[in-house]
Order: C-alpha cells, then structure tokens, then sequence
C-alpha cells in the first residue's frame, strides 16, 4: 500500500494531466464533427489492419487442412478423369457398348492421403518417408502420386510408416510416353537438380517438341495411364544415336512437397500373376 502511495505522489501530476488530455480529447471529439470523423475513420483503420493481420495468422495455421482438402478434390478429380478416359476408349472399340462395370474397368482404384515427414533432394538416390503404412492398406510397389503428378514408387512399409523411392533416385524407372501419341521411352534421373530428369527412347521419327508433356503409359500395374510426369525443355540425342533423349521439367516441385497420395488397389492381380507365369516359361525354355 505504501508502495502505491509513494507511486501517486511521484507521479501525481503526469497522471492529472494524462487524464486531462483524455477529457480534452473526448470533449474534441465528441463535440466537433470534423475531428469526430477524422478519429472514428483513423481508429476504424487501425481496427481494420488489426483484423486482417489475426485473419492472415489463423489462415496461414489452417493452411494444412486446406491443402488436404484440396489434395481430396484433386483426387476425386482425376479418378473421374480417369474413368472418362477409359469409358471412352471402350466405346470405340464397341460403339453400341454401355460403360465399363466396375470388374472391367482398370480405373477403380483408391487413395490413401499421406503427409512427407522426410526426404533427401540431391543424394544419388534419394528417399522419402510418409507417414501412411501397412496399417493404412499401403504395401510395396504401390504409386504414390501427388496433385500435380507422379511422385515415386513405395519401397519400404511398416505399421505406421512407408519409406518412397521417389523420381529423384538413380533406380527409379518410369515408363512414361509422349501426351497424344504411342511413342514411349523410360525417365531416369541422374544426380543434380531436383527440378529435372531424363527420358530416353523416344523414337527420332517421332514428332517431339518443347513443351510437350510427358505422362504415364499405363504399361506397369503401378499407375494408371495419362499421369503427368512433366514437361520437355530441351531436345537431344542419345549415346548410340538412335533415339531422342529429352530433358523434363518434373511437374512435381519435391522441394516443396508436403501431401501425396498412395493408389493402393490399382494393380490387377490377375495381370500380375500372368506376367509372372509367363516370366517363369521363358526362363525353362531357356534352359
């Protein structure tokens, strides 16, 4: 108390003439429209970029969960695309034919939402850790894919966890082809930037020009056909000669990457246990 005592007596006169002011400033105010208005429009300022600011600091912390709801629209997005894509392909086969059931469709396929907790950029063969597992319906061989395109191949899967082999690793091969055509070859990236990869085998004869997107084929049980991969930038020529080698933008920006998505029931087993049989036939004839 006595304290507070002293505290008044020292600062008795700067507290009167405070509260003056701010009785000289409410008289001003309120009596005086011009000054009135010049003050309501100053603090209606003041409150304004306030607000904003506490608006920007909450969206900038629900940043996630709206790009989880974007990666599920994207999603849905080419799933539908997808289906389109494969009900017009049999209707030119049988024109009077209704769509595709879902036992013929090869486009029935899910996705597991997944977020990247780690991953290495410019090793020779990089990794990436996700946090979606076997729990989750994720096992090996599976594609993980983001909204933009192709991100890599499960390698590795635990109950809570699945570690990617990602386009930036020197095993990583996709078979991919040229949007609009047949012509196809296999993207493999060499160690350096993270922002491109290679293609090699795209035939000389074939149309080729900057700009041009690269896309999956649909030739492995992994990811469906008409996911982009990127986009050429340079045209050269490969070691024998023979074919194109093409340098690609990768339509996925990895050093960014945060919300992937793994299609877990893409691949046909009937397909797969076919190919094997036949794999296993070559090698007795060979013998």
């Amino acid at each position: 108390m006595r304290n507070l005592i002293e505290f008044l007596q020292r600062y008795l006169y700067w507290l009167v003439f405070l509260v003056l002011e701010v009785i000289s400033l409410l008289s001003l105010v309120r009596y005086n429209s011009y000054q009135g208005s010049v003050v309501f429009t100053t603090a209606n300022e003041v409150v304004g970029t306030a607000y904003r600011m506490g608006s920007n600091v909450v969206a900038y912390f629900h940043l996630g969960e709206e790009n989880a709801a974007l990666e599920t629209e994207n999603e849905l997005l080419r799933k539908q695309l997808h289906d389109l894509q494969q009900q017009m392909r049999q209707m030119n086969v049988v024109p009077d034919s209704l769509p595709v059931n879902e036992e013929q469709s090869e486009s029935d396929y899910r996705f597991v939402q997944a977020q990247v907790c780690s991953m290495t950029l410019h090793k020779a063969n990089n990794l990436m850790t996700i946090d979606k597992g076997e729990r989750d319906g994720v096992r090996p061989e599976m594609g993980v894919v983001s909204s933009n395109g192709v991100v890599g191949i499960v390698y590795l899967t635990s109950q809570h966890y699945s570690i990617v082999i990602p386009l930036l690793n020197q095993h990583s091969q996709t078979s991919c082809r040229l949007r609009g055509s047949e012509y196809f070859g296999t993207m493999q990236w060499e160690r350096g930037d993270a922002d491109y990869s290679y293609v090699n085998g795209i035939p000389r004869h074939a149309q080729v020009k900057k700009g041009d997107w690269i896309e999956t084929n649909g030739f492995s049980d992994i990811f469906p056909e008409g996911i982009p991969v990127g986009k050429v930038v340079k045209i050269g020529d490969s070691v024998d000669g023979m074919a194109y080698r093409l340098t690609v933008k990768l339509s996925v920006d990895f050093k960014t990457l945060r919300n992937v998505s793994v299609i877990t029931n893409y691949s046909k087993p009937e397909r797969r246990l076919l190919e094997q049989k036949a794999d296993s036939l070559m090698m007795v004839s060979e013998e």
